[in-house]
């Protein structure tokens, strides 16, 4: 079970912690919403996400019950782009091809 936390980001109090943190943050509104979405975070960075990206935040919201995914904070997105990586990197080392869905530039 140790395992499955660590590869989903914590335990549902953890999960739970973060979704409280990102309301505050949320309300807080101004400043942080801009430092969020300058540093690639937001809604409008959501929408330039490639189909793998958003395959990843789909398990998460709906299979790992982490909440809703369409307004990360740019750390969340930074690492579902690591996921996504992982994900085409072990794809090509099974296959010898590359992942069929072409990975979008973030910036």
């Amino acid at each position: 079970m140790d395992f499955v936390n660590k590869l989903t980001g914590g335990s549902k109090n953890e999960q739970e912690n973060k979704t409280q943190e990102n309301s505050q943050q949320q309300s807080s509104g101004g400043v942080m919403d801009k430092l969020n979405t300058l540093a690639g975070g937001g809604k409008e960075s959501e929408k330039n996400e490639d189909a793998l990206d958003k395959g990843v935040d789909w398990v998460q919201e709906h299979v790992l019950g982490q909440g809703d995914q369409s307004n990360e904070s740019a750390a969340e997105q930074a690492k579902d782009e690591q996921i996504s990586d992982f994900i085409r990197d072990q794809y090509k080392k099974t296959t010898g091809s590359d992942f069929p869905v072409k990975d979008k530039d973030r910036f």
